[in-house]
């Protein structure tokens, strides 16, 4: 008999890096029927409010929604250090100049969504899908937009000026990264099938990273804008599989404490959340 566990995660060429060893029979899931589901982001924060997926990516904004259903993985996180979500626009703008301008964001629970409230309390935003945010700012149809992914490389090819990279503004705010998404494992799952599927999630990330050339063939064929440009799609992997990713250590937990602590300071969490991690091994 098999257990059906159900991972669920972006389309992206850093997630695939991630996963795949595991979607690839590179590890011993003996006894597991996994299988892997692909949605964007927000996507898949709303699909964890009814608990959906065994392990599911999530943003660590909608993770504060989401404590009753789910604990973090003790790896797979991505921060963005000294780098992340960047506010573009068709001409130079200013943070003053936002309220009284539309902003494109990739969705209400996206962790650049909470970034940018905590960067610009009084901005007014609609949502579009992170793949049209490029085509929502050069049409008028939003005055800027936060892209994510890898527009956070590709936006200078478009012609738009950037605003601030929240990343950038969160490091010299703070001093550490910016912690953007992680994954989660269902609570209500047996204590022995969550320690050995956080294990399995640690050594997919320990082979990606061990076996760079191989996993990034594979993660290619997920690159959208950057496909054709392998130097690119190196540098997009590397920004958000890393070190931070095989664990978060203390500092990284911390990171992660601090945003929620942040978002809830300023009134756009309703309630303060304590991160809760799966114990390691």
């Amino acid at each position: 008999m098999t257990i059906p566990v159900r991972i669920a995660h972006s389309p992206d060429s850093d997630d695939a890096f991630m996963f795949y060893a595991l979607t690839q029979g590179r590890l011993d899931t003996a006894g597991l029927e996994i299988s892997h589901v692909l949605a964007d982001i927000e996507t898949l924060n709303r699909a964890a409010f009814d608990g959906t997926y065994e392990i599911t990516a999530f943003s660590f904004h909608a993770y504060a929604h989401l404590r009753d259903r789910y604990v973090i993985m003790p790896s797979g996180a991505s921060f963005g250090d000294g780098y992340g979500p960047v506010v573009i626009a068709r001409r130079e703008i200013a943070r003053d100049d936002l309220p009284e301008l539309v902003t494109a964001i990739p969705g209400e629970l996206t962790t650049a969504h909470l970034a940018l409230r905590l960067w610009q309390p009084a901005v007014k935003t609609i949502v579009v899908p992170f793949d049209e945010i490029f085509a929502a700012v050069a049409s008028g149809r939003a005055d800027a937009g936060v892209v994510i992914h890898e527009g956070q490389l590709t936006w200078q090819d478009e012609g738009f000026r950037a605003t601030v990279d929240l990343g950038a503004w969160w490091k010299e705010e703070t001093g550490g990264p910016l912690p953007l998404g992680g994954n989660g494992i269902r609570k209500d799952l047996e204590p022995a099938l969550r320690r050995r599927l956080c294990r399995l999630l640690g050594q997919s990330i320990a082979y990606a990273l061990d076996h760079r050339d191989e996993a990034l063939g594979y993660a290619v064929e997920y690159a959208r804008e950057i496909a054709a440009d392998p130097v690119r799609a190196d540098r997009f992997v590397g920004m958000y599989v890393n070190e931070w990713t095989r664990a978060y250590g203390e500092a990284g937990r911390r990171a992660v404490q601090l945003l929620l602590d942040r978002g809830h300071e300023a009134g756009i969490l309703p309630a303060r959340v304590v991160a809760e991690f799966e114990a390691e091994g």
